[in-house]
């Protein structure tokens, strides 16, 4: 039915009741979902089962969460933008979707063994698609503030909103694939290393027999001996940023022997045995000085001044500067910590109940690393295109659903300049095969 209306200035308009959609592009990735059975990994995890006959499948729930955030949801009430969008709906093959208040009640649903239970399973599935490697693993924090009476909410560390109650959720990167491996939300006032050895044990495990852990790198939150004891216990190398305690200071201040590396920086090392470790560990120390390096990071001495100061406990046998080297890569992690907020929604998706909050939150990474293969393996972008860039080059096209004889097509509004790169990603699609053979 088309009713049109007129218009005393611009351009005429009228409604349609034709199923259009402005997503036509996710077709793309539909594709790449049917061809990982994501819908069968799904039905295998053991997502929370509806309680009456009139419920909503689970797994539809899930995806239609999931293709949300791809399209910039951030709120469960932008769950509405896809129930009400047809064509959408079409692509996906979800019957009907649920409303706002369905999903709500739905992820309360999830207590903390859910949570495990399904997470832990889509992430051992999603593991098994990669062709086995080796990998390095980046440990983080941030700091999610929350606006309520939100459960875990607690004032703690937070750096640009002082005195503001926050979560402090904890990641574990893949740095070779620029994915997450696996993450905890944690209440706002956890201390830093709270929990580290059960969360990297969580991580190993999900990635089974199929990859083995070259190294791992993190800040000064994860410097603490158990965790080191652990790591090497399992013969993992590791690179941690050492805290600068009193006695660290002390024995960087007595270091004899600097190496100059690059004009401003010197490095030094020597073996230390930290307050309540079972053993001595190589420590590398990198010095920068501030009136050449006024960008420096680090922290300044009063026994040495004019420089700031660095710190690495390590079990790599390499040579000092490229220790230093090695651990700058992990500030890449910054970059997906910012994407995850930026595009896929990580601040929202809030609600009262911990876990409720905590089965979103985890819900959003598995979105992110779908997303992060498909850029990698079919648009062969892993560095420059984030969703943000994706959802305007290759999601946003109009499209709705017609017939050709008795069967339902996608019809794509697409110049026809375009149309061979998008036939060029399909073809992709087709060779696409799991595990995925990463590129080098």
């Amino acid at each position: 039915m088309e009713n049109s209306f007129p218009a005393t200035q611009g351009l005429p308009f009228e409604f349609t009741d034709k199923p259009v959609t402005p997503w036509g592009g996710l077709r793309l990735v539909q594709e790449m979902l049917l061809r990982m059975n994501f819908r069968e990994a799904l039905e295998a995890s053991g997502l929370p089962e509806p309680r009456s006959n009139r419920s909503y499948d689970p797994v539809a729930m899930m995806e239609v969460f999931i293709v949300c955030v791809w399209i910039g949801g951030a709120r469960f009430s932008h769950t509405s933008l896809v129930r009400y969008d047809r064509a959408l709906r079409e692509i996906f093959g979800w019957k009907r979707v649920a409303s706002v208040s369905t999903f709500t009640r739905w992820f309360r649903r999830f207590e903390r063994q859910d949570v495990d239970r399904v997470f832990g399973s889509l992430g051992r599935w999603f593991w098994q698609q990669l062709s086995p490697r080796t990998i390095t693993i980046d440990l983080d924090s941030s700091v999610v503030p929350r606006f309520g009476e939100q459960e875990g909410a607690a004032i703690g560390y937070n750096k640009q909103m002082r005195g503001k109650a926050s979560h402090r959720p904890m990641f574990a990167f893949v740095s070779d694939w620029r994915m997450v491996l696996h993450t905890w939300l944690r209440p706002g006032n956890t201390a830093d290393c709270n929990g580290i050895r059960e969360f990297t044990q969580e991580a190993l495990e999900l990635l089974g027999s199929c990859h083995q852990v070259g190294l791992i790198r993190g800040d000064a939150g994860f410097y603490d001996g158990k965790f080191l004891d652990m790591l090497e216990s399992r013969s993992i190398n590791y690179i941690i940023s050492a805290r600068m305690t009193s006695p660290l200071r002390d024995a960087t201040a007595r270091a004899g022997q600097w190496l100059n590396i690059d004009p401003g920086i010197e490095v030094t090392e020597f073996v230390y045995q930290g307050q309540q470790w079972l053993k001595p560990r190589r420590l590398v120390i990198i010095r920068q000085e501030i009136k050449r390096r006024p960008e420096a990071q680090g922290r300044e001495l009063i026994n040495i001044p004019g420089y700031k100061f660095a710190a690495f406990v390590t079990t790599l046998n390499l040579a000092p500067a490229e220790i230093w080297r090695l651990y700058n890569g992990r500030c890449d992690s910054e970059n997906r910590i910012a994407e995850l907020k930026g595009d896929f929604g990580l601040n929202g998706f809030c609600l009262d109940d911990f876990h409720a909050t905590e089965a979103a939150f985890r819900a959003v990474m598995v979105a992110y690393n779908l997303m992060s293969l498909f850029r990698q393996a079919l648009l062969q972008a892993p560095k420059t295109a984030r969703l943000s860039t994706m959802r305007f080059q290759c999601f946003a096209l109009g499209a709705w659903i017609g017939k050709q004889g008795r069967k339902k097509v996608l019809r794509i509004s697409l110049d026809a300049q375009r149309r061979p790169w998008f036939e060029g990603l399909f073809a992709k699609i087709t060779a696409f095969r799991t595990p995925w053979p990463a590129p080098a």
